[in-house]
C-alpha cells in the first residue's frame, strides 16, 4: 500500500494482526486508522503515525470483568486456545477479579475435548465459563456439550470477544446460543447520524447491522474528515490525530494520549455487555455499560 502511494490505511482486523499492520504502518509512515477492538500494546513505542477507534482490550474487558462479579460470579473458567490475545484477555481478568475475590481457572483447549471440559467445570465448581475460543470451532462444539450437560444448568456461558455477534452463531447454535453475554462497542442510543446510518445499512443488509459496521463507518467519516481539512500528505495526516473532533455514529471522536497506550486513541468509545434475549435469539439485552 505505501508503494502504490496510499495516503492512510484503515483496517478492522485480528488483533495479532493488527499488531503486525500497525508496527509496519508506524516503520514506513503511513497513517493507519485502527477500527477494531486490539491489544493495549498496538505497537512497541509510542507512535504518531497510528490512531484506534475502540476500546483497548483491557478497558473492555474490564468492563466484563465487572459484570461478572455484579452477576454474582467469583469462580470464573476460562476455556481458551494458546494465543497473545486469549492469554492477554485471562491476565486482564484475573487482574481485575483477583483483587475483588474473583478466582481464575484456565483450561487448556489445546489438551481438552468439549466433553471434558465439562468434567473440569464440574471439578473446579465454577459458576461461569468465557469462551477465548475460535468460531465456529471449538466454540460451537463447547457451548453444545455444556447445554447438555445436566450437572451444569446453572452455569453461565460468556464469550468476551463478541463470537455470539455473528449470524451463523444463531445458525449453528439455534437456542442454545443464546443468554451468552459478549462485548460490543454500541451506546445505548446511537447519535442521530448513527439512526440514519443504521437505516440505512439495515435496507441493505437486509438485517440489523453489527457493532462492527458502525465501527467501519466512523473509521471512514475520520479519514474523510482528516483529508478534506489535512489533503493527502503523510506527514500532515499524522499530526492531525490530536485535532480530530467528528461527530461519528456511536458519539463525538477525538483522539487523545492514554496511559499505557502507545498510540493516539479513542478515550471513551462505548462500551456494552449483551446477549441473545432466550425469547427471541435475534434480539439483543444490554446486561451492563461501562
Amino acid at each position: 500500500m505505501a508503494r502504490l502511494g496510499v495516503a492512510a490505511l484503515a483496517g478492522e482486523y485480528h488483533s495479532v494482526v493488527a499488531r503486525a499492520a500497525a508496527a509496519r504502518a508506524d516503520a514506513l509512515g503511513l497513517p493507519f486508522l485502527c477500527s477494531s477492538a486490539v491489544l493495549d500494546a498496538l505497537t512497541e513505542q509510542p507512535t504518531e503515525w497510528v490512531a484506534r477507534l475502540s476500546p483497548p482490550q483491557s478497558r473492555g474487558w474490564q468492563v466484563y470483568a465487572d459484570f461478572l462479579l455484579g452477576a454474582g460470579h467469583s469462580r470464573i473458567a476460562v476455556a481458551a486456545q494458546p494465543s497473545v490475545y486469549w492469554a492477554t484477555g485471562t491476565r486482564i481478568l484475573r487482574d481485575h477479579l483477583a483483587s475483588r475475590g474473583g478466582t481464575v481457572i484456565e483450561l487448556d483447549m489445546s489438551a481438552l475435548t468439549a466433553a471434558a471440559v465439562c468434567d473440569e467445570l464440574v471439578d473446579h465448581r465454577a459458576t461461569a465459563l468465557l469462551l477465548l475460543v475460535g468460531h465456529p470451532e471449538p466454540a460451537v462444539p463447547i457451548v453444545k456439550s455444556v447445554r447438555r450437560d445436566r450437572r451444569l444448568a446453572e452455569i453461565m456461558i460468556g464469550a468476551p470477544a463478541g463470537q455470539p455477534e455473528f449470524a451463523e452463531w444463531a445458525t449453528l447454535l439455534g437456542d442454545e446460543g443464546a443468554a451468552i453475554p459478549f462485548l460490543r462497542y454500541l451506546p445505548e442510543r446511537l447519535t442521530p447520524l448513527g439512526a440514519r446510518v443504521g437505516t440505512a445499512l439495515r435496507e441493505r443488509l437486509a438485517e440489523a447491522p453489527s457493532f462492527v459496521a458502525f465501527e467501519g463507518y466512523d473509521t471512514v467519516a475520520v479519514l474523510a474528515d482528516v483529508l478534506r481539512s489535512h489533503g493527502v500528505d503523510r506527514a500532515r495526516t499524522a499530526e492531525s490525530w490530536p485535532r480530530v473532533a467528528v461527530e461519528g455514529t456511536r458519539g463525538q471522536i477525538q483522539f487523545s494520549r492514554t496511559p499505557g497506550i502507545s498510540v493516539w486513541q479513542w478515550a471513551r468509545p462505548p462500551i456494552q455487555v449483551v446477549d441473545r434475549d432466550p425469547a427471541e435469539p435475534d434480539r439483543f439485552r444490554i446486561l451492563h455499560t461501562g
